[in-house]
């Protein structure tokens, strides 16, 4: 099948033990913020990538494609109450969802301060420019592992999905760079695979946009790998965490 042939090409003989990792259900971590909440459980990884962004308290952060909610409850943790948390995603649904997690797994004075909204991503930077001094940006990407799991979604998966969600979450990160402040940090984020998705992504914007430039990000979980731009945590080398890539950068003050 395409997808397998695809992803083949790209990983050569890591490939067989990756795809068997995939297949698994991952190494979830458990979040608890109080005895009398709900917890919620969330893969080490994506908890990695949201810790990356070094929020804290008094910030003005943007989680711009925030539901189910999970990176949320990092960010709103760090924040710890004070400054401003604007978890946002576009689809009505998974923003009901995304609110439940929120009302029912965060301290209620860690909750006053966020907001929860519905606009397209890729218009934060024509509205809100040079707003957010933190920016997460967890772009919808071709869940290759979610993929695996569903014998639908393997069928009818096709190469073409990739190169068109490459070129979405280009935009949805230029967007994030246009509404971050000078000095501000943004993480942008996938669970892909493939590197169209991940890294050619971030290549394009430092190409794009001059007054951003990469941040290594420190402390990796065991097993991850670093990229060209960032840092990719594959399960098959992590004890099953991910796949998660993140990538890190800052905007300059001229």
């Amino acid at each position: 099948m395409e997808f397998f042939d695809y992803y083949e090409s790209l990983f050569g003989e890591r490939w067989a033990s990756l795809l068997e990792s995939l297949k698994g259900d991952g190494l979830a971590v458990k979040l608890q913020f109080g005895d009398n909440l709900e917890p919620y459980y969330l893969d080490e990884a994506s908890v990695f990538a949201a810790e990356a962004l070094q929020v804290e308290p008094g910030m003005d952060v943007l989680d711009m494609c925030a539901a189910p909610g999970g990176k949320s409850l990092v960010l709103a943790s760090m924040l710890k109450g004070e400054g401003s948390l604007q978890s946002n995603d576009r689809s009505p649904d998974r923003r009901l969802r995304l609110g439940r997690v929120l009302e029912n797994s965060l301290p209620e004075d860690w909750r006053r301060i966020i907001k929860v909204t519905g606009f397209d991503g890729m218009r934060f930077g024509l509205h809100r420019k040079e707003c957010y001094d933190r920016i997460l940006i967890d772009a919808p990407c071709s869940s290759d592992r979610h993929v695996l799991a569903s014998p639908t979604h393997l069928a009818e998966w096709s190469s073409k999905r990739v190169k068109r969600l490459s070129v979405e979450q280009g935009a949805l990160l230029a967007s994030a760079v246009d509404a971050l402040k000078p000095g501000g940090q943004l993480v942008y984020g996938t669970c892909a695979l493939s590197p169209l998705e991940n890294d050619r992504v971030v290549e394009k914007i430092l190409k794009k946009r001059p007054a951003m430039e990469l941040v290594e990000i420190p402390n990796l979980l065991a097993g991850a790998d670093r990229t060209e731009y960032g840092v990719h945590i594959l399960p098959d080398r992590s004890q099953g965490r991910g796949p998660i890539y993140c990538a890190k950068m800052k905007k300059k003050v001229f």
